[in-house]
C-alpha cells in the first residue's frame, strides 16, 4: 500500500469515528446544526493537510481541538453580526419519556461555561481527562476538579427540584 492510499484510509477511518461527535460537540458549541458540520468539514480537511505520524496517538485530541477553534471563530464572527435583540435562548426539549434528561439538560446549561464545557466533552464525547486537557489546554487535575464540581451542583440542583415538587 502506497503512502497516499494509506493516508486516504487514515482520514476514512477518522471520519467513521469522529465525525458524528464531532458535530455534537460543535452544534453544542454554535447551536446550529449547518454551521457545525461546516466547521466539521473544515476539521477534516485541515487533518487532510497534516502529517499522519505526527498525529498520530492523539488524534481525538487534534480533531477535537481544531473543531473547538474553529467553532468559537464562527461563534465570535457570528455575534458580532448578530443584533442583541436578535440572539435567542435556546430551548430544551420537552419529551415527556425523557423527562429527567431534559431537566439535567436545563441544570446543565445552568452551570458555568467552563463546567459546561469539561461536562459535554467527558459525558457526550466520552474523552478522557487528558484527552480534556488537551483539547481545553488546562491542567487534568483542573478538569477533574471542573467535572467534580459540575457534578455535584447537578445534583444537589436536581435534589432541590425534586424536593420543590414532593406534597
Amino acid at each position: 500500500m502506497n503512502d497516499d492510499s494509506r493516508k486516504s484510509r487514515w482520514i476514512e477511518e477518522a471520519l467513521e469515528l469522529h465525525e458524528r461527535p464531532l458535530i455534537r460537540y460543535a452544534c453544542w458549541i454554535l447551536n446550529d446544526i449547518e454551521s457545525a458540520r461546516e466547521v466539521v468539514q473544515e476539521t477534516f480537511l485541515r487533518l487532510c493537510k497534516e502529517d499522519p505520524d505526527r498525529i498520530s496517538g492523539h488524534l481525538a485530541q487534534w480533531l477535537f481541538t481544531v473543531c473547538r477553534n474553529l467553532s468559537y471563530d464562527v461563534r465570535r464572527k457570528e455575534t458580532r453580526m448578530t443584533p442583541l435583540g436578535q440572539i435567542e435562548a435556546g430551548v430544551a426539549p420537552g419529551l415527556d419519556e425523557k423527562q429527567t434528561v431534559s431537566e439535567i439538560l436545563q441544570v446543565v446549561k445552568t452551570l458555568p461555561r467552563n463546567q459546561r464545557e469539561v461536562i459535554y466533552l467527558k459525558f457526550q464525547s466520552d474523552l478522557s481527562y487528558k484527552e480534556i486537557s488537551d483539547i481545553t489546554k488546562l491542567s487534568v487535575t483542573n478538569v477533574g476538579f471542573l467535572i467534580h464540581t459540575a457534578v455535584r451542583n447537578i445534583r444537589q440542583q436536581m435534589l432541590s427540584e425534586t424536593t420543590r415538587r414532593m406534597p
